[in-house]
């Protein structure tokens, strides 16, 4: 009876995920198998590929008749660079309010999390009128700040987490060895916290690279766009071109899902780290 219950358990289970991931995945598929039509069969409502009529055209448009590589370029750099300084600094910021005692550190905390839960268009406006002003508008650097504004917040929040999992004797044992409190945190704290601080710089790359409203507003040149804003730009007058559209969003999708996919015990395991306090 038992064994009859955990293999319809096992079932069910196995059910339930192969019902997820078809709804997950399918939009996916989709959009994979649309990039692949003519253009006069994307109102065809068939869940296979018709071989005889794909191709890569729509890819081959876009890496040639649009400036593709630019806005990925655009959009790589930017969130490489939101993400490395988000990072580092927050990761000080974090390692100060995970180890000092001092009067407003929960007010503080707090303040982080509320300024991370402000929606962007709240925003808007008094940050893209301190870039014009700075003359950062089609720039790298003008992105680069509201994205480090809203990146950081949750970057102090994720790593705080992490740093208080780490037992407080193993940093006093390294001072007692003879290291300085700035050795001891790049010796013995930082590297365990590498998953905790792994994970954080996945996330934050990822939500520079998907950010769609700053961009839109500040970086309003066609060569300075971003990936996210440069998809939207393909319509024409009259028509939308819906297969390059869709080979444009593969494109940009597959790389990112590719390295999550790969990397994925990395982010869980940063992720299941700082759940239980050590």
């Amino acid at each position: 009876m038992k064994k009859h219950k955990r293999f319809l358990f096992a079932l069910l289970r196995a059910l339930f995920l192969a019902v997820f991931l078809v709804i997950v995945l399918f939009p996916f598929y989709w959009q994979l198998l649309t990039s692949l039509k003519p253009t006069r069969e994307i109102t065809s409502m068939s869940l296979l590929p018709n071989w005889s009529t794909a191709s890569l055209d729509a890819y081959r448009f876009i890496m040639t008749e649009r400036p593709f590589l630019r806005y990925m370029l655009n959009s790589f750099c930017i969130a490489m660079m939101t993400t490395v300084i988000a990072v580092t600094i927050s990761s000080m910021a974090s390692y100060a309010l995970a180890r000092l005692n001092f009067r407003g550190k929960g007010a503080i905390l707090a303040s982080i999390l509320a300024i991370s839960m402000f929606p962007s268009i709240s925003m808007i406006s008094p940050i893209y009128l301190t870039i014009s002003q700075l003359g950062l508008r089609n720039t790298w650097w003008g992105l680069l700040i509201p994205y480090l504004s809203f990146g950081m917040p949750l970057s102090v929040w994720y790593l705080t987490t992490f740093f208080r999992t780490i037992p407080y004797e193993l940093e006093e044992a390294a001072k007692v060895d003879g290291c300085t409190p700035l050795q001891a945190l790049v010796k013995v704290i930082i590297p365990l916290v590498l998953p905790g601080t792994f994970t954080t710089a996945i996330l934050i790359f990822i939500q520079a690279w998907n950010e769609y409203l700053f961009s839109l507003t500040i970086n309003t040149d066609d060569l300075s766009r971003t990936v996210t804003v440069g998809i939207t730009m393909f319509r024409g007058e009259y028509t939308i071109p819906w297969v390059e559209q869709a080979a444009a969003i593969v494109t940009v999708t597959f790389p990112l899902a590719i390295v999550v996919f790969l990397l994925q015990r990395q982010i869980i395991s940063g992720l299941t780290s700082g759940a239980v306090k050590g």
